[in-house]
C-alpha cells in the first residue's frame, strides 16, 4: 500500500511538471517564414564583398614641376632694383625642409595671381607658371620697359614658401591618438578630436589630411570620409531645406538630398568592386581653405540572442559577414554535425531550461526576428540541420536582430517522452 501511494504521488508530480513545462514552452514557440522563401533584400546586406578602395583615389596627382599660384611667396633678387650690387643676395632657409634655401627678398603672389615689383608700370601675371617661366617673364618686363640693360640683368627667382590651405579635420574615432594615450574603448565612442591642418599646395587632399591627423579611420569609425564645403550661409539654407523635408515629407527624400548636395561629398573607404567610386573625381578629394573633413564614429551595432541560448547582446563586426551559425557560436553554443543529424549542445542548463545540455534531442530550430525598413518585424525560420549543408539557410545577421534557438514541437514531445521513461525507471528503481 505504501509503495502504491508513493507511486501515485510521484506520478502526480510528473504529470504536473510536464503540464507546466508544456504550457511554458508552448507559449514561447515562434513560427516564421522559411528563409528560402524570402526575397533577397530581406536576407541581409553583405559586408565581406566590399573591398578597400585604392588609396591613390584619395590623393591628387601633383604636376611634374611646381606651378605658382596666389599666396606663394617668392624670393626675388634683381640687381640694382631688389638688392645692392655691392652685397650678395640674402639667403633664407625655409621652415619647410622640403624646399631648398631661397635667395632675395620675400615677395608674395597676390590673390589675383599677379606679382607687383618695383619700377614696373603694372603687375606681372605669373599664376600657373613655373619658377623658370616666372623668372623669364620678370626679365622680359624689366628689359622691355628699359629698366635693365641686357647683359647686366642679374635676376634670381626662387620659391621661399609654398601656398597653404587650412582645413579642419574632425575625428570621432580615437584611432592612433587613443592608442598613444593608452585609451582602451569597449565600444564606439563619440569622443571627438578636432585638428586644424595647414596643407601645402598639391598636398591639399584627403589622403594628406588623414595622414596628418592619425591615419585612416579605425574600426570604431564608419567606412567613409565626409567633406563639408561652403560658407556659413550655405549651411544655414541647406539645414533649413532638410528640416522642411523631414517635417513635411519622407525622411528618405532628405537623405537623398543630403547625398546629392554638392557641398557634401561622401567618399566610401570600402565599396563593391567597380561601384560607388565611378563618380568620384580628383576635384572631389582636393581640399580648400575652410573645408571640413569629418570622420564619424559608427553606431554600436549589436544583435541579441535568446530562447535556449543565454540572453546576450553581441557586437557585430564591421567589415565581414556573420551568419546565424557563427552567431550561435559567438553566443556560447557549439554547432556540430553528427553521422545523421546536426546538433547543438551547451554545458549547464537542464531539460527544458536555458540550455540544451540535458536534452536527448537538441534544439534545431532558429528563429530570427528582423525589423524591416517600415518598422514592422518579420520572423525568419531556419532549420539548423539544413543550415549545416545548405548555404541558403545561413542568412546574414543584421544589426538589431534577435537570434532565438528553440525546440521544434517534435523535439519537445520526444524529450518529454524520454524524460518520463527515465523518471519511471527511477521510480521502479526506488520501489525496488
Amino acid at each position: 500500500m505504501t509503495s502504491f501511494r508513493q507511486f501515485g504521488v510521484a506520478a502526480t508530480l510528473l504529470l504536473a511538471t510536464i503540464g507546466v513545462t508544456l504550457g511554458g514552452c508552448s507559449s514561447i514557440q515562434l513560427n516564421g517564414v522559411p528563409a528560402n522563401r524570402l526575397p533577397r533584400w530581406m536576407l541581409g546586406e553583405e559586408r565581406a564583398s566590399r573591398q578597400p578602395i585604392n588609396l591613390i583615389r584619395l590623393r591628387q596627382d601633383p604636376p611634374a614641376v611646381y606651378q605658382l599660384g596666389p599666396r606663394d611667396v617668392l624670393g626675388i633678387y634683381i640687381q640694382g632694383v631688389l638688392g645692392s650690387e655691392e652685397l650678395p643676395p640674402e639667403v633664407h632657409f625655409p621652415v619647410d625642409s622640403k624646399l631648398p634655401p631661397a635667395l632675395g627678398y620675400p615677395i608674395p603672389i597676390r590673390e589675383d595671381g599677379t606679382l607687383a615689383l618695383p619700377l614696373l608700370q603694372s603687375p606681372i601675371k605669373i599664376s600657373g607658371m613655373t619658377i623658370s617661366q616666372a623668372e623669364k617673364e620678370i626679365r622680359d618686363r624689366y628689359l622691355g620697359e628699359g629698366i635693365l640693360v641686357a647683359g647686366r640683368d642679374r635676376i634670381i627667382v626662387t620659391l621661399m614658401r609654398k601656398r597653404q590651405y587650412q582645413v579642419v579635420v574632425v575625428r570621432e574615432d580615437l584611432g592612433s591618438q587613443g592608442a598613444a594615450q593608452g585609451v582602451i574603448l569597449a565600444g564606439p565612442s563619440k569622443r571627438g578630436n578636432a585638428f586644424t591642418v595647414d596643407l601645402n599646395a598639391y598636398e591639399n587632399d584627403v589622403m594628406h589630411a588623414l595622414a596628418a591627423t592619425g591615419g585612416l579611420p579605425g574600426l570604431d569609425a564608419k567606412n567613409e570620409v565626409i567633406i563639408l564645403r561652403g560658407t556659413f550661409a550655405d549651411a544655414q539654407s541647406r539645414e533649413g531645406i532638410i528640416q522642411e523635408m523631414v517635417n513635411f515629407g519622407p525622411y528618405n527624400g532628405s537623405e537623398d538630398m543630403v547625398r546629392k548636395n554638392p557641398n557634401v561629398i561622401r567618399i566610401p573607404l570600402r565599396a563593391e568592386p567597380g561601384k560607388e567610386l565611378t563618380r568620384l573625381t580628383e576635384d572631389d578629394i582636393i581640399l580648400n581653405t575652410g573645408d571640413i573633413v569629418f570622420i564619424e564614429t559608427r553606431e554600436r551595432e549589436v544583435f541579441y540572442t535568446g530562447g535556449v541560448l543565454q540572453g546576450r547582446e553581441i557586437p557585430l563586426p564591421r567589415d565581414y559577414d556573420l551568419d546565424v551559425l557563427a552567431a550561435i557560436s559567438l553566443a556560447g553554443g557549439t554547432v556540430a554535425s553528427g553521422a545523421t543529424q546536426g546538433s547543438l549542445a551547451r554545458g549547464g542548463g537542464g531539460f527544458g531550461g536555458g540550455g540544451g545540455g540535458g536534452s536527448v534531442f537538441p534544439p534545431t530550430q532558429i528563429v530570427v526576428l528582423r525589423r524591416l525598413p517600415n518598422g514592422s518585424t518579420i520572423p525568419i525560420k531556419i532549420n539548423l540541420n539544413r543550415a549545416l549543408v545548405d548555404a541558403s539557410q545561413r542568412i546574414l545577421v543584421q544589426p538589431g536582430d534577435y537570434v532565438l534557438l528553440q525546440y521544434t514541437p517534435i523535439e519537445l514531445a520526444a524529450n518529454y517522452v524520454l524524460g518520463s521513461i527515465s523518471f519511471n525507471y527511477f521510480l521502479n528503481t526506488f520501489q525496488n
